[in-house]
C-alpha cells in the first residue's frame, strides 16, 4: 500500500487560524478510490508549545522543527508577526534554524504573506510568485529578485508554489491535490468542503474599486451561456450581445469582474473541459478537442502544453489511470 504524502504545516507566531486550518481541511479530505487517505498532515513550529495567533487564543503545537525533515511538502501559512522577515527581508536565527531542517527537493508552498518567509530564505529568487494584492508592492521592493505577479490567485512554479491572500490558499491546495491525483479527487474534496473546485480570474476582481451604479449589467449570463456552448465557435460579439452591451463595454466589464480578458477566460474554460474529458472518458483526443471547443487535436495539444506543460496523451496516461483505473487511450 502506498505511503501517504506527508505535509508539514509551519505554524509561526501571529498566524491566522483560518489559514493554518486550510491544509488540514483540503489535504486531509483527499482519498483514493478505496477510501485511503492520500496525505498525512503534521503541524510544527520553530519551537514546540503554545503559538500565539492573531485571534484571542493560542494554539498548542506538539511538534518542533524536526518535523520539517520528514515532509514531502512544507506549507507556510501567513503570520502578522513576521518581524524582520517582513520589515527587512531577513530570517531570524530561530526561523533559519527551523527551515534548515527541510530536505532538498521538498515541495514548498506559501499562503498569503507566508511567501515572505520563502523569499527571505532565498527559495523564491529568480522565480515567479504571488502574495496578497495589498502587500505585492512592498513584497517586490523587499525582494527584487522575485518576479511578483499580483494579478493571480496562485503561482505554480513546479516545486515552489505561492498563493494570494487567505481563501486563495484553498484554491492552491485544491490545485495541488488536482496536480497530484487528478480532477476527480480534487472535485470530491471541493464538494465536501463546499467550495468551488476552481475559481475564475485573479486578484483583480477582489481589489477595492467603486461599486457599479444600481442596475448596471454584469457578464454572468454571458459566461453561463459560453460554458454551455464551449464546443461551438464563440466570438466576442456573441458574448457582448448576450448582455446587450457593446464589445468595448463588455470587454471592460468582463475584465473588471473576472480579472482576465474574455479570450483568456474562454481558453481557460476549454482547457478545463478538455482535462475533465481526458480524465473521465475514453474519447479519442480528436473528439475531446472538438467537444472542448479547440477544433483539432493539434490545437488542443498546443493549448494544453501552454497551460500545464504536457500533451493530451501524457495527461490522460497520468490522471485517468490514477483516478478511474481505466487504461489510457
Amino acid at each position: 500500500m502506498p505511503t501517504p504524502h506527508r505535509v508539514a504545516v509551519l505554524a509561526l507566531p501571529g498566524l491566522l487560524p483560518f489559514e493554518l486550518g486550510i491544509p488540514h481541511r483540503i489535504f486531509g479530505r483527499a482519498r483514493d478510490a478505496e477510501g485511503r487517505l492520500l496525505y498525512e498532515i503534521v503541524t510544527c513550529a520553530p519551537v514546540a508549545g503554545p503559538v500565539p495567533t492573531d485571534a484571542d487564543f493560542s494554539v498548542y503545537v506538539e511538534h518542533g522543527p524536526e518535523a520539517l525533515a520528514t515532509a514531502d511538502t512544507v506549507v507556510v501559512p501567513a503570520s502578522y508577526e513576521l518581524g524582520p522577515v517582513y520589515d527587512e527581508g531577513r530570517l531570524t536565527e530561530e526561523l533559519a534554524a527551523a527551515l534548515a531542517h527541510i530536505r532538498p527537493g521538498t515541495r514548498l508552498v506559501s499562503i498569503c504573506t507566508g511567501g515572505y518567509v520563502l523569499a527571505a530564505a532565498g527559495f523564491l529568487d529568480g522565480r515567479p510568485a504571488t502574495t496578497h494584492w495589498s502587500s505585492a508592492e512592498h513584497f517586490q521592493r523587499l525582494f527584487p529578485r522575485v518576479r511578483v505577479d499580483a494579478d493571480v490567485l496562485f503561482v505554480d512554479d513546479g516545486d515552489v508554489l505561492t498563493s494570494a491572500g487567505v481563501a486563495a490558499g484553498i484554491d492552491l491546495c485544491l490545485h495541488i491535490v488536482r496536480r497530484d491525483h487528478g480532477t476527480a479527487v480534487a472535485n470530491d474534496v471541493a464538494r465536501r468542503t463546499v467550495v468551488p473546485p476552481h475559481r475564475d480570474g485573479g486578484q483583480a476582481q477582489y481589489i477595492e474599486r467603486p461599486l457599479p451604479e444600481s442596475g448596471t449589467h454584469t457578464t454572468t449570463a454571458a459566461r453561463a451561456w459560453a460554458l454551455a456552448h464551449l464546443h461551438e465557435p464563440i466570438q466576442l460579439r456573441d458574448l457582448a450581445e448576450k448582455e446587450a452591451m457593446s464589445v468595448r463595454t463588455f470587454t471592460r466589464r468582463f475584465r473588471d469582474e473576472v480579472g482576465v480578458s474574455p479570450g483568456q477566460w474562454l481558453t481557460q474554460q476549454r482547457v478545463e473541459r478538455a482535462r475533465h474529458l481526458l480524465e473521465s472518458t475514453g474519447l479519442p483526443v480528436d473528439r475531446v478537442a472538438r467537444d472542448a471547443g479547440f477544433g483539432t487535436a493539434q490545437s488542443l495539444r498546443a493549448h494544453l502544453m501552454s497551460a500545464i506543460g504536457v500533451t493530451p496523451t501524457s495527461y490522460r496516461r497520468t490522471f485517468r489511470s490514477a483516478t478511474t483505473g481505466a487504461s489510457a487511450s
